[in-house]
């Protein structure tokens, strides 16, 4: 994980989201400075998928293309080499962090199998944002790794453009059709979920939706740290996330630090839930959960369904 750890973001004001859903908000540096995110760039090895060039959007000053550099920069500087372990297996000759080799896909497949599905939420405006970009090629490379087809993986941000949606498409990835607002269920299927930077009601409402011992023990969350949200969120009035309650039956390894990509990948770790872990949680854990409501509750850093805002904010140009 980086050294910096910033307040989560994702969501945040409704006056600079899009119609239907939410969008990336919060920690005060990484607010000014990216509310598009993850890079863009096509997966590693065979033929590359086709990406068009991007019309810039009316009111976004960035120029709007996708640039496979953003990809190659990820492999040269050794980021995704080191962060190879955290997400699948070690590279050769290379003990990245502290994860035994394997130690993420035991928990997508039994083993050596991977992840049925990848789910990505708060992606943002990748077409302006270098940063955004970068996340985008390191959600594809870690695809790859992991043996998911771009075609099992969903994403869903209302403030993709056109474009952007297209863009997308031709890298063979699909688009949520709804904003659900982080509530989606597994459904017994195996699933990596992709929320680099998304506020704590996400991935709240994420963990409220799978609430039980099977299907936590099938999902793996490569996002904020539930270590570094842990303060954070015992500070919040109202707000007891199901995060805390499932602690201590959390696996987590961070994102190793990285001075390119310190403000791209700070504060992202990757989680998974062992079963045995769970099992040995208080009983009274499981006890039915309601859904979440946020009453009297702020910086919760969530756009509700209904919602909305123009498509190209002030935060998501100001590059």
């Amino acid at each position: 994980m980086t050294a910096a750890r910033d307040r989560p973001r994702y969501g945040g004001r409704a006056g600079r989201m899009a119609a239907g859903g939410w969008h990336m908000a919060g920690g005060e540096r990484r607010r000014r400075r990216r509310r598009g995110r993850a890079g863009g760039e096509a997966a590693e090895g065979g033929p590359r998928p086709r990406v068009p060039s991007l019309t810039p959007h009316r009111g976004c000053r960035a120029p709007l293309t996708l640039r496979s550099p953003r990809r190659d920069d990820l492999l040269s500087s050794g980021f995704w080499a080191a962060s190879a372990g955290a997400t699948g297996r070690p590279p050769p000759g290379l003990t990245p962090l502290s994860v035994p080799a394997g130690a993420v896909r035991a928990p997508l497949g039994g083993g050596a199998e991977p992840p049925a599905l990848c789910v990505c939420y708060g992606l943002g405006r990748f077409s302006g944002c270098p940063a955004a970009r970068h996340q985008l090629a390191f959600l594809l490379l870690l695809l790859e790794e992991l043996g998911v087809p771009p075609d099992r993986c969903s994403l869903f941000d209302p403030v993709f453009s056109a474009q952007e949606a297209a863009a997308l498409g031709e890298l063979g990835l699909r688009l949520l059709p709804d904003n659900e607002e982080g509530k989606h269920g597994i459904e017994g299927s195996a699933t990596l979920f992709y929320m680099v930077h998304c506020g704590k009601a996400l991935y709240n409402n994420l963990l409220w939706r799978n609430w039980s011992e099977g299907a936590l023990a099938k999902m793996v969350i490569v996002g904020n740290s539930f270590k570094g949200m842990e303060e954070r969120w015992v500070q919040a009035i109202n707000f007891s996330p199901n995060a805390l309650k499932v602690l201590k039956g959390t696996e987590e390894v961070a994102l190793p630090a990285h001075p390119r990509y310190l403000d791209t990948f700070n504060d992202t770790s990757v989680h998974w839930f062992p079963l045995h872990k769970l099992k040995e949680l208080a009983p009274e854990v499981w006890d039915f959960v309601e859904e979440p409501t946020y009453q009297d509750c702020d910086d919760l850093e969530i756009i509700r369904k209904d919602d909305r805002a123009d498509s190209c904010s002030p935060v998501a140009t100001e590059f």
